[in-house]
């Protein structure tokens, strides 16, 4: 039976990052993986998760990347929309990281390859059984009117709702000390850049692992 594989929130935590991929029983060739987004901020190797991930991409047939309000912040700064909440949220590691290697871009420190990852990133995932956001969804919104702003920041009007979304929500964004179960939802940032666990749930089994 095919499985999905959903990893939570990385934050550039790249030890914890291949730690947790070595640990879960993934059949490649088969099964869907799928990233909550925030791969990078806060945490020191930033560069180092990116990079690792765009190899994944090519080795994983069925592989899936989520956009997180991280990825969202670093956009806005590229562009100049919002330069001080993203150096506020801890962009200067992810800046600081991408200085560490030089490169010709448009996109300064950003390499061209790193930017096409970014923008590549969906904004959620759905199967027959589950909805994979960042974030979370805004109850009594379908899907598809559901707002970017929503999708990648909400928290408390998700995280407290007991509203049945039609399928089960697999989400991030709000780091919790262990997983979050619930009929409506699964939350799996354990926030891994605090010192606490990265984890992975392994669907629809509901098995759960950590690094």
């Amino acid at each position: 039976m095919k499985k999905i594989f959903a990893i939570g929130d990385i934050h550039g935590c790249y030890d914890r990052l291949k730690t947790l991929m070595d640990k879960i029983p993934i059949d490649l060739s088969r099964d869907t993986l799928v990233f909550i987004g925030d791969y990078i901020d806060r945490g020191p190797y930033s560069v180092e998760v990116v990079d690792y991930l765009m190899q994944l991409r090519k080795r994983v047939p069925d592989i899936v990347f989520l956009k997180g309000n991280h990825e969202d912040m670093l956009d806005k700064f590229i562009n100049g929309v919002d330069r001080f909440t993203y150096l506020l949220n801890g962009g200067q590691q992810t800046l600081d990281s991408y200085l560490t290697k030089p490169v010709q871009s448009d996109f300064y420190p950003i390499p061209p390859d790193h930017m096409e990852f970014f923008k590549s990133l969906r904004l959620y995932y759905e199967t027959e059984e589950f909805i994979f956001v960042h974030a979370g969804l805004r109850p009594r919104v379908p899907l598809e009117s559901q707002k970017t702003e929503d999708l990648l920041w909400i928290r408390d009007k998700f995280i407290s709702s007991k509203y049945d979304f039609g399928k089960r929500v697999i989400f991030g964004h709000t780091p919790l000390k262990k997983p979050l179960v619930e009929p409506n939802k699964i939350g799996i940032d354990t926030g891994a850049v605090y010192g606490n666990a990265l984890t992975c749930v392994q669907l629809p089994d509901l098995v759960f692992f950590q690094a």
